[in-house]
């Protein structure tokens, strides 16, 4: 079986045809040099001067073409291998290979002023990973521990030596790379931490065309317990405020009466002065009861009971209750909402109050047309938004829409919109409450989503 050809190296066929340019002029120099009348001592001797001349040459072009070569070569692996410190020498830009040259070096300091960089972000980001107070783990694709901060090696209580390389249920960590990307881990012990809350959160990144995963494991406990403090402040200062408007004048109302009582001699209308002053005490002491069921109210609301609700047929029922000024139901789809209807009902009676008593106040000679109240919904995405919309004088103070016990309003008890609110969320919605912009008057707008929540 004959043996394939072997395709000549670059440099083979740079000497080949060396030698086949100068083979003419050879050949042409051997005829007239063997043809003539010479000796044959002056044959051999010039032959010999030609072949070697004509052969070394070759080798000199040969060795003009790889040498350069070589050296592009060897300054390319340098690069490769990260060693910018070496140059090419003769790089000028007079000449095609000095060209060459000048432009691999300018690569050499483009690639090293690059890597500079890369090593000067990574250790900025190793820097500020470290400060971070959050636990960061990075896992590769085989759930194996590739990088840690300091923040994670105290929550493993293990250093990044022992750690890293291991995979996620080696380390205690299996639980974090499975299920939903973002959750509270709930009590849970790090052999690093005291029992606490834990928030979790995994993002996916690449490196290397292969998926890694960040976990970022925080501590909840201190802002909960932060939030709590804040909440008991508020809190108190509501309840103290309402308890000194009502308790405040019944003291100085009673000492008033303690004070009339005691006198020897009292005024001809002493018995309608102490009557007058006991209905105070009793309608403040009346004030100071409904408040603190309309506080009762507020912290005791049952979690929601869902069950198929007509989005129309609840709306119209809202609008039949309202007496004091007609709503007009501007329309939307029949749609199917899983609630709890009651509930929502009563957060719907209460928008719609506020949009009618808003109306109320607006007086129809401020107002191009006569004020109104329009009430309807639409199917937005998954969702269900519900709008009610009143031409009244729009939102006096934002800042304290759902501050509990804030109210604007002579016999309103400041919990309305904060259990409309509460109870809205509680069904996986929202509320937002702003002017209309342009047009006097106020949108409150209700979002629920149209399936239960998983």
């Amino acid at each position: 079986m004959p043996k394939p050809f072997r395709r000549l190296t670059h440099d083979q066929s740079v000497f080949l045809h060396a030698l086949l340019g100068g083979l003419p002029a050879v050949g042409v120099s051997m005829a007239f040099l063997w043809g003539g009348e010479i000796t044959p001592k002056t044959q051999w001797t010039l032959t010999l001067l030609i072949g070697l001349t004509w052969v070394g040459f070759a080798v000199s072009v040969r060795s003009k073409v790889s040498r350069p070569l070589q050296t592009m070569a060897n300054l390319l692996s340098a690069l490769r291998e990260g060693d910018f410190s070496v140059r090419a020498r003769g790089a000028r830009r007079d000449e095609p290979l000095g060209d060459v040259l000048a432009e691999i070096n300018l690569l050499g300091n483009v690639l090293k002023e690059q890597r500079l960089g890369a090593l000067e972000a990574t250790a900025l980001l190793r820097t500020v990973m470290e400060e971070i107070d959050v636990a960061i783990f990075a896992f590769d694709a085989s759930a194996t521990l590739r990088l840690v901060n300091r923040a994670g090696q105290e929550l493993l209580a293990q250093p990044a030596e022992r750690i890293l390389g291991r995979v996620g249920s080696e380390v205690g960590l299996a639980d974090c790379l499975v299920g939903d990307a973002e959750r509270v881990l709930g009590t849970v012990t790090f052999p690093g931490a005291s029992r606490g809350r834990w928030g979790m959160r995994r993002t996916q990144f690449r490196e290397g065309g292969l998926p890694h995963h960040l976990v970022v494991i925080a501590d909840l406990s201190q802002p909960l317990r932060d939030e709590e403090l804040k909440a008991w402040q508020r809190l108190v200062r509501v309840l103290g405020h309402e308890l000194n408007n009502s308790l405040a004048p019944i003291k100085s109302i009673a000492g008033s009466l303690g004070i009339l009582l005691k006198r020897e001699k009292r005024a001809p209308d002493w018995e309608q002065d102490l009557q007058g002053g006991l209905e105070i005490i009793e309608t403040r002491a009346d004030g100071l009861a409904r408040f603190m069921q309309a506080y009762a109210r507020l912290a005791k609301l049952p979690a929601p009971v869902l069950s198929p609700c007509s989005v129309p047929g609840l709306i119209h029922r809202i609008v039949g209750l309202e007496q004091r000024f007609p709503i007009v139901v501007t329309g939307g789809p029949n749609l199917m909402l899983p609630c709890d209807e009651a509930q929502i009902e009563q957060a719907l009676i209460n928008l719609s109050k506020n949009a009618v008593e808003a109306v109320l106040e607006q007086s129809t000679s401020e107002t191009e047309r006569p004020p109104g109240v329009r009430i309807g919904w639409s199917k937005v995405g998954a969702g269900l938004e519900i709008l009610i919309e009143d031409d009244g004088p729009g939102i006096a103070e934002t800042n304290n829409l759902f501050v509990p016990f804030f109210t604007t309003k002579p016999e309103g008890s400041g919990i309305g919109l904060v259990l409309c609110r509460q109870i809205i969320e509680n069904h996986g919605g929202s509320l937002q409450l702003h002017d209309r912009g342009a047009a006097r008057g106020c949108i409150a707008k209700v979002t629920l989503p149209l399936s239960a929540a998983s």
